[in-house]
């Protein structure tokens, strides 16, 4: 399905959204609200599917309005990068990134990169969601970001990956406790401990009971929470130990925490990039990814 629609018409809707009010809108664009409500009405006619519920005092967007504003925030931010990158006489190269990422990887592997790029292109801005594997997902096949970095797994055919890195799973504890003198675990030491998992709605639970269910292996656990950095910090409380992804905790000597490798099986998640396929990246985007995979690449 073709859409035809003028960068005015998504401008219109952008602040109608954002303004909560066609009168504001109007304002913001100098254009009379006649002219506003029409290139509504022209975007609506083009999507198919009303975007904006208005009443007397309120003007809100529709489910599919709100599914929408996040891809027309970009499409404008990156028209509009574009056009001053135009302008710049300089050598310079200008730009904006968009990329959904894992927390954990958000925190601990993209800075060292990110770093390196900036160094080489100062001009370029990022945007960073750090998100959960499946909402990091959903964003990328809405064209909410340009790519992102998430979890081999992913079943939808339109999405590709191109995997970074494994990251295994360990056992986290305070350094005092009585697992710590062991150089390596099997999953066997884990029972009768208090143990910290990461609730269903995660991938990393995902992937974990999947694997675990192969070796007919299942995790009891006594605390459940949404955050790995909750379970790390119930950790450190001395509450229990936790099994958790190796970029999820800390990466240097800790002062009360501590690591060990879990064997018979080793569960590991691998990390990497998805894009929509066939999908187009900003040459920005292009350089970028060029450069995280020479760095993080096997």
């Amino acid at each position: 399905m073709r859409i035809n629609c003028e960068i005015l018409d998504l401008r219109a809707f952008q602040n109608v959204v954002e303004l909560e009010s066609f009168h504001r809108a109007a304002e913001a664009l100098n254009m009379s609200q006649p002219a506003l409500t029409r290139r509504i009405q022209k975007l609506e006619a083009s999507i198919g599917a009303p975007l904006l519920e208005r009443t007397t005092r309120h003007v809100a967007p529709t489910a599919m309005g709100q599914e929408l504003m996040p891809l027309v925030r970009r499409m404008l931010e990156e028209f509009d990068g574009s056009l001053f990158a135009l302008k710049d006489t300089g050598s310079q190269h200008r730009g904006l990134i968009t990329m959904a990422c894992l927390p954990t990887a958000a925190f601990y592997f993209l800075p060292k990169v990110v770093r390196r790029f900036n160094e080489e292109f100062p001009h370029i801005r990022f945007r960073i969601l750090d998100l959960t594997a499946n909402d990091g997902l959903r964003a990328v096949a809405r064209g909410e970001v340009e790519f992102g970095i998430n979890l081999m797994g992913n079943s939808d055919p339109d999405l590709d990956f191109e995997p970074l890195i494994d990251d295994p799973f360990v056992l986290a504890m305070r350094k005092d406790h009585e697992l710590s003198r062991y150089a390596e675990l099997t999953w066997s030491h884990l029972e009768g401990h208090r143990l910290i998992v990461v609730d269903r709605s995660s991938g990393n639970r995902t992937l974990l009971d999947a694997s675990l269910a192969k070796e007919k292996l299942k995790l009891n656990w006594f605390y459940e929470v949404t955050h790995l950095n909750t379970s790390l910090g119930l950790v450190e409380a001395g509450l229990g130990i936790s099994v958790l992804p190796r970029l999820a905790t800390p990466q240097d000597d800790h002062p009360f925490l501590i690591t060990r490798p879990i064997i018979d099986p080793i569960v590991t998640r691998t990390i990497g990039i998805v894009q929509r396929r066939n999908g187009r990246l900003s040459p920005a985007a292009e350089r970028f990814l060029s450069m995280l995979i020479r760095t993080w690449k096997f």
